[in-house]
């Protein structure tokens, strides 16, 4: 059954909702449909001792633009967004590819091989004031957001630590606490010139009362060794925040659905033109003098996908929206009864994988080494 309902406002809230039992899906306009009485939530407290077959989680992707160069109002429009979420009962909300910060798309930062530009420097420089630091009030504030609508949320964000940036996820649980990050091992191509590069001491799979989550970052999902060291964490529920809203992608992330024996939650920024600042301030290189105000510069695709490869939800290119998905966790067992990558269909005596994860440092001091040392004894 389908049941779609026009939208009044500027943010298209569809969610995607899929029942395998009954083996029916149903569209709704969330905007439009009243949030559910708080004292019937739609799911009760998930107990990960229980028979897993019984055991669903609700889980949304967000997909919309950042509010670029601004991340006060990206911060107030995060709220909006999981606060609606939070209203139909999600407990798993995902955003986008640094949408705490914003994703570049189109400038080249005035880098060309050998030298750079005056306005090249001062756009970094006014990208680099937009990123966060972490921990910081920016985190504080995403940490009470996740505590006050009782959700687990997976945030992108550029990082600011001195003056590298990091594309990097945030994790927060659904009592307000952050747990930890990833940050991105590969930017891809020229995000190298403006971000710095992730270690191994930042691929953490966190173990929740509704699944094991991690996440990877666009095309860093393509690299099959880091797709293997998650999955040697027992990774449940793949985030997948990405800026890639080509078809293509979607081959990609049911592929590793199926490699995983996991679900994968791909979140995607939908942008336009004018969600970024005018020229001669953004310039979209090479293509400008093409683009209207309502040039679709990311077309999003976001998509939730099970352990067997099926489409709960989306993909959606139409505009903003909230993509949202029943996940069965017993689907994840059904999945590895055939094919489990690091399990029964591993061969260790033949292709085994070393991870270093430890935190790498460009300086070290052996007065620090000698206190932390001094510290655990």
């Amino acid at each position: 059954m389908q049941a779609t309902v026009p939208v009044s406002s500027p943010l298209q809230t569809t969610s995607t909702v899929t029942n395998q039992t009954a083996l029916s899906t149903q569209t709704i306009n969330m905007a439009l449909v009243p949030a559910p009485p708080s004292e019937t939530p739609l799911f009760a407290e998930v107990d990960m001792c229980s028979d897993s077959s019984a055991t669903t989680v609700r889980a949304t992707v967000v997909q919309a633009s950042t509010v670029f160069y601004d991340t006060p109002a990206t911060l107030d429009k995060a709220e909006r967004l999981l606060a609606e979420a939070a209203g139909y009962g999600s407990q798993l909300v995902v955003f986008p590819e640094a949408f705490i910060g914003g994703y570049p798309r189109g400038s080249s930062f005035g880098a060309t091989i050998g030298s750079r530009t005056a306005k090249g420097r001062e756009d970094f420089r006014k990208y680099h004031a937009s990123a966060i630091d972490v921990p910081g009030p920016e985190v504080d504030r995403l940490a009470a957001m996740a505590g006050k609508y009782k959700v687990y949320l997976v945030m992108g964000v550029i990082e600011r630590e001195g003056y590298t940036l990091y594309c990097t996820v945030l994790f927060f649980d659904s009592q307000g606490h952050y747990m930890g990050k990833h940050r991105k091992v590969m930017p891809t191509a020229v995000e190298r010139i403006i971000w710095g590069f992730g270690d191994g001491s930042t691929i953490p799979v966190f173990a929740t009362p509704i699944g094991k989550i991690g996440a990877a970052i666009c095309w860093e999902n393509r690299m099959p060794l880091l797709r293997t060291a998650m999955y040697g964490k027992g990774i449940e529920i793949y985030c997948a925040p990405t800026a890639d809203s080509r078809d293509i992608w979607q081959a990609t992330i049911t592929h590793i659905a199926l490699e995983g024996g996991c679900f994968v939650l791909s979140a995607n920024q939908f942008c336009q033109r004018k969600h970024y600042p005018p020229p001669p301030e953004y310039v979209f290189l090479g293509m400008e003098e093409d683009l209207t105000p309502d040039s679709v510069v990311c077309a999003g695709g976001s998509v939730i996908i099970s352990p067997l490869g099926t489409v709960l939800a989306g993909p959606n290119y139409d505009g903003e929206a909230l993509i949202s998905a029943d996940l069965d966790l017993g689907e994840i067992a059904r999945a590895k009864f055939d094919f489990d990558v690091v399990g029964h269909y591993s061969r260790p005596e033949v292709l085994s994988l070393t991870v270093r994860d430890h935190p790498t440092n460009a300086v070290m001091f052996t007065s620090e080494s000698a206190k932390t040392e001094a510290s655990h004894k």
